[in-house]
């Protein structure tokens, strides 16, 4: 049963109407920043008016207005919906009422959320200003779908006062599904009229809107009729010889507000329809449905300034019966993760980092044009976001390491902007390509999506290293040192050591003090080291104890592993960007993957984001074991391995 089904059987039962404890009817859900003029009373539908309805049935004008908050982008955004009402009832289930015995005053509705379909439930108490609604609103009926969808996309946002700063191909991508585009328009640019032939054969939804001015001030209706900052439908474009043998290009376009009219060229009843012969003019009329207006070419470069697109997969777009019959995208789909000292390495502009971000293999069956769109997971506080593409190099299935990005120039860039969604369209011949998707500034952390659409086949997999050791990182001391450093260490060592000439991990630690040159490197002198140490250096016993030859390998090994960290710690001495563990781990001897990475970092990374060198001494000898427990229990090599009970706590206690 689900959470919906639950809270409407409880309501029910207890015979009470149901308030959200998510998303409180209080000033805070409001306004989280803003200190607003008036005061909101929250009121359920029934106290506003004696017959409230939630969707009228049949063919309903659109004519909503945007309230006090004045977000006219979600008003446009619902206006595109409203026109494709197949989308619109995913979004807004039609089964729900004010009236009858289930009503409880719950409400619920679908929204594209993080990468998939999330039904919100919200109650229906709506914040009103002197017995009005305050925000979105129907302006001449008592339906109050806009005000409960409102809410609930307000729900996600955290607040009401959050919508003030959406953005239309946001809201968009949110309430269809789809991955969205802007497209300006220039005036003359006639090559937008081939794009706009192959869209409308896809299941892509096409608008078109003028943009407003920066100041935003410019809400007048133009010269024509048309509105700024309304998205209009863009159905069909039909060629007409005109009585004079001239061919004219005509728009079919739909306004979703509804309360203007088209007044240019080729309005009804204006002196261009004389120049169309009377069957052309027959056979143009019937394409028009209500309400659809018609508008030459050159007119509609002169007016509008965008196209704003949605580009929906197959799954989606079969339930919009707008787009039946239609060639449907090809769309392959990643979701993944920046995290911090893993894989959120920031943009090209780190040079040292960039590569550890997530680096996905595009490969395309045939030249295809593309559309990629990235889209990240934080909502409250949205990072600066895009993505890079590079011509595939030969390779095998390891991430490409930091060389490859200083020597190579990227293919493309999208936009870096801090949108949740940024898209990307390019013209791509067959084969293989590298995508990698950043945040603008390293270490920073969110969850993204990244979607690429095409019309011919394609595959989208990540790369990733297979965890692999390449060399022992424990080295065995040459039979040739330094006999006079090696003398006063083996005196200090026999001081300590008991009669079979051993320590344990408690006078190792001792002896480690007296003998490491500095703080540096006495940083690996803890106790707990000292226990990882006597595990890594003893694996096939189970004394507790080192021998003075054991000691050697890891006075050798330690002067191995302080190069491997110094030559990562460029800004700062004895401090190891996360970003750079993989790295001085690679150099050690071990390749690891993202997943086994992001434990590594989860024990050992710091609250700055950094490692000292004793933190990456224990992850050398936690991983030294763990690769010696595994590699004798699978002599074969088959890289699988079966262990009792016992075997298994035994191997991971000693890791």
């Amino acid at each position: 049963m689900s959470e919906y089904e639950q809270i409407r059987k409880m309501c029910l039962k207890r015979g009470e109407l149901w308030e959200d404890p998510d998303f409180p009817a209080n000033q805070a859900s409001v306004f989280y920043h803003q200190t607003p003029p008036f005061q909101f009373t929250w009121k359920r539908p029934k106290d506003l008016c004696p017959r409230p309805g939630f969707i009228q049935d049949g063919p309903t004008k659109f004519d909503i207005s945007p309230g006090k908050m004045g977000d006219r982008w979600l008003v446009s955004c619902l206006g595109v919906l409203h026109l494709n009402r197949g989308l619109f009832y995913r979004v807004v289930p039609a089964d729900q009422s004010f009236v009858g015995d289930q009503y409880c005053g719950l409400f619920r509705f679908r929204i594209w959320w993080c990468g998939e379909w999330s039904e919100v439930l919200v109650d229906d108490r709506l914040p009103t200003v002197h017995g009005r609604l305050a925000f979105l609103q129907s302006q001449n009926s008592d339906y109050y779908w806009p005000g409960l969808l409102e809410k609930a996309y307000a729900k996600l946002h955290g607040s009401y006062e959050a919508l003030k700063y959406g953005s239309l191909l946001d809201g968009l991508a949110d309430l269809t599904g789809g991955i969205t585009e802007c497209i300006p328009i220039e005036d003359g640019d006639t090559s937008c009229f081939k794009l706009l032939h192959n869209l409308l054969s896809m299941t892509s939804i096409v608008t078109c809107a003028v943009q407003l001015n920066i100041s935003g001030t410019s809400n007048e209706t133009l010269i024509n009729g048309i509105q700024p900052g309304i998205n209009y439908r863009i159905s069909a474009i039909e060629r007409v010889n005109t009585c004079s043998n001239e061919f004219v290009d005509l728009i079919i376009l739909r306004n979703p507000m509804e309360d203007g009219e088209y007044t240019g060229p080729f309005a009804p009843d204006t002196i261009e329809w004389s120049d169309i012969p009377a069957v052309e003019a027959t056979r143009i009329e019937s394409c028009l449905q209500e309400q659809d207006f018609w508008m030459p070419s050159s007119e509609f470069l002169q007016t509008f300034t965008h196209l704003e697109l949605v580009h929906l997969d197959s799954d989606t777009s079969r339930d919009e019966p707008s787009l039946n019959g239609k060639s449907s995208w090809q769309m392959r789909l990643y979701q993944g993760m920046w995290r911090r000292g893993v894989t959120a390495g920031g943009c090209r502009n780190n040079p040292d980092t960039f590569h550890v971000n997530p680096q996905l293999h595009l490969f395309l069956s045939e030249m295809e044009e593309t559309v990629m769109s990235l889209n990240q997971h934080s909502v409250m506080e949205p990072k600066v976001i895009g993505f890079s593409a590079y011509t595939m190099p030969k390779m095998g299935t390891d991430t490409i390491g930091r060389v490859f990005f200083k020597k190579n120039k990227s293919l493309f860039n999208s936009q870096y902007t801090n949108s949740r969604q940024v898209s990307h369209r390019s013209q791509l011949e067959q084969g293989g390509y590298l995508i990698v998707p950043t945040t603008f500034e390293p270490g920073q952390e969110s969850g993204f999506t990244l979607r690429v659409f095409s019309r011919k086949p394609l595959k989208l997999k990540l790369i990733d290293s297979v965890p692999m050791l390449l060399k022992p990182a424990v080295v065995t001391a040459p039979l040739l040192l330094d006999g006079k450093s090696f003398s006063q260490y083996e005196a200090v060592f026999l001081q300590l050591a008991d009669e079979h000439r051993s320590v344990n991990a408690f006078e190792l630690q001792e002896l480690l003090d007296a003998c490491l040159p500095n703080d540096y490197i006495k940083s690996c002198a803890s106790l707990e080291v000292c226990r990882q140490i006597v595990f890594a250096f003893e694996q096939n016993g189970c004394t507790g104890r080192l021998k003075f030859s054991d000691f050697k390998d890891l006075m050798c090994s330690l002067k191995n592993w302080q190069t491997a960290f110094k030559n990562q710690t460029k800004e700062k001495t004895g401090i190891l960007k996360a970003e750079r563990f993989r790295d001085a781990l690679l150099e050690v001897g071990f390749q690891m993957s993202s997943d086994v990475l992001t434990t590594l970092i989860l024990r050992y990374m710091r609250k700055d984001g950094t490692l000292r060198f004793g933190d990456f001494v224990s992850a050398i000898l936690h991983l030294s074991v763990a690769f010696h427990a595994f590699e004798s229990k699978d002599p074969s090599q088959s890289g699988t391995i079966r262990l009792s009970l016992s075997e298994w706590l035994k191997s991971s206690l000693s890791c």
